[in-house]
């Protein structure tokens, strides 16, 4: 792989890594400010979300120091990086839940990113790994998409 190559993997593994953490944290806050009928099924849905991503995040970023970089740290410096937008806390219970699918949404753009990039390079660890992290976004889409029918 060569350094140009490289560094075009490591640049869309901190943005997976900027806007995974950046939907950890609005997974929070609606898992935390949930109201209405289904808050008891919202309520756990989002902390199974961002129970699965944490782990997750650490992969990726682990990843990145496999590669010979440096993850991208600080809530400031995620927050700047992200493409994710935050969400008000007194959202309705559906508003929470498209928020999160358009969160996810982002994310998975983010990923086909770096799953291109990775594949371009021969970097066939990374595209595994981006690929597997579609897989789950998009199982999440479903399921997101499915309570606002």
């Amino acid at each position: 792989m060569s350094k140009a190559t490289n560094q075009n993997v490591i640049d869309a593994l901190r943005q997976v890594v900027a806007d995974s953490y950046a939907l950890i944290g609005q997974t929070h806050i609606c898992h935390w400010n949930v109201r209405g009928p289904g808050f008891f099924a919202l309520h756990t849905a989002f902390e199974e979300q961002y129970t699965e991503l944490f782990p997750a995040v650490d992969e990726l970023a682990e990843r990145i120091r496999a590669l010979g970089a440096l993850a991208p740290g600080g809530l400031a410096n995620l927050s700047a990086m992200s493409h994710i937008e935050e969400i008000a806390e007194d959202a309705s219970a559906e508003e929470m839940v498209a928020h999160l699918a358009k969160g996810n949404e982002t994310l998975v753009t983010s990923l086909r990113t770096l799953r291109d990039a990775a594949g371009d390079s021969g970097d066939n660890e990374t595209e595994d790994l981006a690929i597997a992290r579609i897989q789950v976004h998009e199982k999440t889409l479903w399921m997101l998409k499915s309570f606002l029918e």
